[in-house]
């Protein structure tokens, strides 16, 4: 039986709408800021098929910091949903190669809690002053893995205000805890149930200070995930308890997602 010729240029549409959004690569473009005498270089990411102000979110990797893997998770995080600032904590030609080099890296961030929030707080003004992307510049989130996601618990407990930060396995623990009324931003903090690196009285002692802050937040553990669940790269076999959980991962992602439709909602 023939198709009506309505159907017919209906499905023609159809067919070319997505081609048109498969064709559609994201748009990445490297952007930079400095916090004193040091200069950090991002990366903006976002897909260019259409000019719709869409949120941000401001995304702090893992130890590694600004890598290739990095921006292709940020790609898979922007969509066509989000305007992504991949941020650099470390600074320019701080790249590192191996857990030892990380871990240098980001123990000098994490023990200089002010300069840590400075530096965060900068990349957050520079994704709102962002030029030249659809980005809709009162919707704006933070998150991140694992040091990452310690980086932006600390930025909502420097008092910065946002639609809300969703962290991904990060630690807890800060050297300078949120005081009473201090925490603006809500907070969605996911951790893998069994990650041996955060201990159940660093999880205590963050319950106990959010409470005492009167923050928004919720704290969500994910039964049979470890550290690193939502890093698909790490299969354990480098260090060990740090290993990707594809459940956790996929249920994460939805629920960052669900939390920032909220958000957003809201603002």
């Amino acid at each position: 039986m023939r198709l009506a010729p309505r159907v017919t240029a209906l499905a023609v549409a159809t067919v070319a709408a997505f081609a048109s959004i498969a064709s559609a690569a994201p748009t990445t473009k490297p952007v930079s800021w400095t916090v004193g005498e040091t200069t950090f270089d991002g990366v903006l990411v976002y897909d260019d098929a259409n000019a719709t102000p869409r949120p941000g979110l401001l995304m702090v990797p893992n130890w590694y910091g600004v890598t290739d893997a990095a921006v292709e998770k940020a790609k898979t995080v922007a969509g066509d949903d989000y305007v992504v600032l991949l941020v650099d904590m470390y600074g320019r030609g701080v790249r590192p190669a191996n857990p030892q080099e990380a871990g240098q890296a980001a123990g000098a961030v994490y023990a200089d809690r002010a300069q840590m929030r400075e530096r965060i707080n900068t990349a957050l003004a520079t994704l709102r002053a962002t030029e030249g992307a659809p980005l809709a510049t009162d919707d704006i989130g933070a998150i991140g893995f694992c040091f990452g996601g310690a980086t932006v618990i600390e930025l909502a407990r420097s008092g910065a205000e946002l639609a809300g930060v969703a962290s991904f396995h990060g630690s807890l623990g800060t050297s300078a805890p949120a005081t009473a009324g201090a925490v603006k931003t809500p907070l969605l903090v996911m951790n893998g149930a069994d990650d041996a690196f955060v201990k159940p009285e660093e999880i205590d002692g963050f319950e106990k200070e959010m409470r005492e802050a009167g923050a928004d937040w919720q704290f969500v553990n994910f039964g049979g995930a470890v550290h690193c669940f939502a890093e698909p790269d790490e299969d354990g076999s480098v260090i060990p308890g740090c290993k990707y959980h594809e459940p956790s991962y996929r249920r994460s992602m939805a629920m960052m997602r669900g939390f920032f439709d909220e958000r957003f909602a809201a603002e």
